[in-house]
């Protein structure tokens, strides 16, 4: 009898029909068309169908998104806003694809090379503004 092996590749699917409150973790694939009252944990490609409705906050590698979606979406990879998704959260993600006709409400962070935020540069042609010395003895 042969072992079971661990295959990220593997690719599931959780129809319209489908309900569940909590977390959802998986490796690989998954294509998700159901109702989710939760979380979702992964590494791998999460595709949200066109029924799917998302209470709670995805982190995985990356997401097509569509259905409605009420919490952040997390990629470490890329997020896909197909049209007709309704998304009211943030995201934060390394590539951002936003097909039009999407409803989105949040705040977005697209950071593909990491880069560490640093001070606005000065306007140009204006002086740097430096305080006029106090009087002394005042």
């Amino acid at each position: 009898m042969n072992a079971p092996t661990n295959n990220n590749n593997s690719k599931n699917v959780l129809n319209s029909d489908v309900e569940v409150k909590g977390t959802l973790k998986f490796s690989g694939e998954l294509t998700f068309d159901g109702k989710l009252d939760g979380d979702i944990t992964s590494d791998g490609v999460l595709t949200l169908g066109d029924n799917a409705t998302i209470k709670g906050t995805i982190d995985a590698g990356s997401v097509v998104a569509r259905g409605k979606i009420t919490g952040n979406l997390i990629a470490k990879d890329k997020v896909e806003l197909k049209a007709k998704t309704e998304l009211f959260g943030d995201i934060r993600a390394s590539k951002l694809v936003i097909e039009e006709g999407v409803t989105y409400v949040g705040k977005t962070e697209v950071n593909p090379n990491k880069v560490t935020p640093t001070a606005p540069p000065s306007n140009r042609g204006e002086s740097p503004k430096i305080p006029a010395p106090k009087a002394p003895g005042l």
